[in-house]
């Protein structure tokens, strides 16, 4: 890891290069059970992983079209989802019996802080009644560019979200994304903007303590 630095008492680590997934799940299974037992502080883990697909614990067989990449079991909530290069990928590990013991509020706030980085960055995003994830208005119709999966054991989150900024849109037809073969998936680079995985790591540090704040809250 690199680059770590605290923020509102939590440790915000970007990670350079590509993180293997494997390992970053048994960081954060160990780093969720030292936050339980305040061996450690909170973590928000920023990454980018190799090309693989993930199963949530929602996810069927029907969903995997093409095991192009290797296929993970992740223990999170959520179906199949596809990361790789260009891909934000938010590992978030709090501590919700000192922030609020609500899931769904939990991630509920995590959809309002990717809609708000990505408004910093010019891009309507919303959620939509049904469907998860979080989507945007592209010139052939709504699409997904953030997904998001959570667990949460002894009240101590782990796993988080992705937000696309130039993944190849291509790897995610070996998956029915989520389980919504309706609607296509894209990416920042696909809608046009240039942005760089910086820009989009300091909209969400812009916007970590308006995230913070909406714990438990529901609009």
């Amino acid at each position: 890891m690199s680059k770590a630095m605290m923020i509102d008492g939590i440790e915000w680590t970007p990670t350079d290069g590509l993180t293997d997934y494997p390992h970053a799940l048994a960081t954060m299974e160990a780093r969720a059970a030292a936050i339980f037992a305040e061996d450690a502080p909170e973590q928000i883990w920023l990454l980018e992983h190799p090309p693989l697909y993930t199963a949530g614990t929602s996810a069927t067989p029907d969903e995997l079209i093409n095991p192009r990449f290797p296929v993970y079991p992740a223990g999170r909530g959520g179906r199949y989802t596809y990361h790789g290069p260009g891909q934000r990928i938010v590992y978030v590990m709090l501590n919700l019996n000192t922030r609020g013991r609500d899931v769904r509020g939990f991630v509920h706030a995590l959809e309002g802080w990717m809609i708000a980085s990505l408004a910093r960055l010019g891009v309507a995003a919303f959620r939509a009644e049904g469907r998860i994830g979080i989507w945007t208005q592209t010139p052939t119709g709504e699409a997904k560019i953030g997904a998001i999966g959570v667990r949460v054991r002894r009240w101590v989150t782990f796993h988080g979200f992705s937000i696309n900024v130039s993944p190849d849109l291509s790897h995610f037809s070996g998956i029915i994304p989520c389980g919504i073969s309706d609607y296509g998936v894209t990416s920042l680079a696909d809608l046009g903007l240039t942005t760089v995985m910086a820009a989009l790591d300091a909209a969400l540090e812009a916007t970590l303590t308006e995230f913070l704040a909406s714990l438990g809250a529901r609009g």
